[in-house]
């Protein structure tokens, strides 16, 4: 309403200016623009919604401002209207649609419903991009920028999150087996790292970069898995020979052996107080270490190797894979499985719980499947189907953004960070020669570590602290080349 208001006593104030044109409607027309001599007091502008362009950046645009308009006369008024309009028009054809589109007819002669065509790579047409936009932004507004406008905010645009493509750490893991059903590396909530190497389970200290001998099993034993409990320092050992032995890494003592299974441990998971141990004679066990019993209660339900074991974050549901092809899950107190999934065509091994929404679950199939399925175990369903490319060996959910990353083995043995949901990929690393069949992240969620066959842990930084800042891990970052892990 108030600018219909004033254009209107702008029209009124330019009609009644000129006694050869009574007719305020007249004024709209082209030939009717006048220049005046600016005046001291203020700026007057046409009734055309034209803008001032006082302080336009004709530099900008490589052409050159308007001459300034001669002082009027009462006998060639006319004439200046007609000049000063065609030279407004030719200047404003030359700003839009550069200098040599072929524009020999005088102004206002042209057809209007004909546009130019554009063909000459030479053509000035201010709608391109040049080189001015480099520039700061303030340059690129022709009427220039108050620093103070009010209701006027700058966002800096935020640069896109680099993942370092090559680890800051490689340690020698002599004797790391390269066996698919193996869960052989894990780390703990105290930063110390759990290996197991043949028939010795070694422990490296984060902080000090220590390496410790945690135990040897004998010549006639191997380490097939290793498990830290969430909290404290207690570790859990699987053996080749069905035995669970729960060692006490602060004093590297044993605390007890818990027998029950008749083949190798392969798989081990903790929750609160539960621990509970996957087998390859098809059943898992749940143990807990306070009590007299070896085991409380078995699981039956898989038909081969129970290879990928996982609790839910609020410890109210198990996941477990098998060589079976199959993923289920178990709540707290069944025997049997309450979820069953089959879509997969190969042996699961990667489990992962998502840390951000209740019940949504990851599996990753081996090589005749190599997909990355989710599920929503609260309703039953089955949400999203990735195929990889390659053998999906391991899952792991970041704490700290919405984001897993996958390891992977035939055929291209690589690390893949992910964006969940639209699994888009963030970073493919490289380096391993072998299947990377082992994977654990740090406690503060920044950092993992892969292992693999050839007998080298690989530290990566591949996830943000969880203020979302890409700065290092405090477990020796700025310490780079090889160190023997025994």
């Amino acid at each position: 309403m108030n600018n219909n208001n004033n254009n209107n006593n702008q029209s009124s104030s330019s009609a009644s200016s000129s006694p050869s044109n009574p007719n305020p409607q007249q004024s709209t027309t082209p030939s009717s623009l006048n220049y005046y001599h600016p005046s001291p007091s203020r700026t007057i502008y046409s009734d055309r919604f034209i803008p001032s362009r006082s302080a336009s950046n004709f530099a900008l645009f490589n052409i050159s401002p308007p001459p300034p308009p001669p002082p009027p006369s009462d006998t060639s008024r006319t004439e200046d209207n007609s000049s000063s309009s065609a030279a407004y028009t030719a200047l404003l054809r030359t700003a839009l649609f550069g200098s040599d589109l072929g524009f020999d007819s005088p102004p206002g002669t042209s057809d209007k419903k004909s546009f130019p065509v554009i063909t000459s790579p030479v053509n000035r047409n201010i709608f391109r991009f040049k080189s001015e936009t480099k520039q700061s932004l303030h340059s690129l507004y022709p009427f220039g920028v108050d620093d103070h406008s009010p209701g006027v905010v700058y966002i800096p645009v935020k640069a896109p999150r680099k993942v370092p493509k090559s680890p800051y750490k490689v340690l020698d893991a002599p004797a790391l087996q390269d066996d698919f059903y193996l869960n052989l590396v894990d780390w703990s909530s105290h930063n110390v790292l759990a290996v197991g190497l043949g028939n010795c389970v070694y422990l490296w200290n984060a902080c000090s970069s220590k390496v410790t001998k945690l135990c040897d099993l004998g010549v006639d034993d191997n380490v097939c898995s290793v498990g830290w409990a969430q909290r404290g320092t207690n570790l859990a050992v699987g053996t080749s020979n069905g035995k669970v032995q729960i060692w006490d890494a602060s004093r590297c003592k044993r605390v007890r052996t818990m027998e029950g299974h008749r083949l190798r441990v392969g798989a081990l998971a903790w929750s609160s107080s539960m621990l509970s141990s996957g087998s390859r004679d098809k059943s898992i066990l749940h143990r807990d270490p306070r009590a007299q019993e070896d085991f409380v209660s078995k699981l039956s339900g898989h038909k081969s190797e129970v290879c990928g074991l996982k609790w839910s974050y609020d410890n109210r549901e198990l996941a477990s894979g098998g060589n079976d092809n199959k993923l289920f899950v178990w709540n707290q107190h069944s025997t049997q499985p309450v979820l069953k999934y089959c879509e997969h065509t190969a042996a699961v091994k990667a489990i992962a719980w998502s840390p951000h929404l209740h019940g949504l679950l990851a599996s990753g199939g081996g090589t005749a499947d190599r997909c990355i399925r989710f599920w929503n175990t609260t309703t039953n369903s089955h949400l999203s189907c990735m195929d990889t490319g390659s053998q999906v060996c391991n899952l792991v959910w970041s704490k700290n953004v919405n984001e897993l990353v996958s390891t992977h083995g035939y055929s291209q043995n690589q690390i893949i960070i992910w964006r969940y949901p639209t699994m888009s990929k963030l970073a493919t690393l490289t380096g391993h020669t072998y299947r990377v069949l082992y994977l654990a992240i740090s406690p503060d969620g920044q950092t993992i570590v892969t292992g693999a066959g050839d007998e080298t842990l690989r530290f990566w930084n591949v996830f943000p602290s969880p203020k979302s800042q890409n700065t290092e891990s405090e477990i020796g970052a700025s310490s780079f080349g090889r160190t023997h892990i025994r």
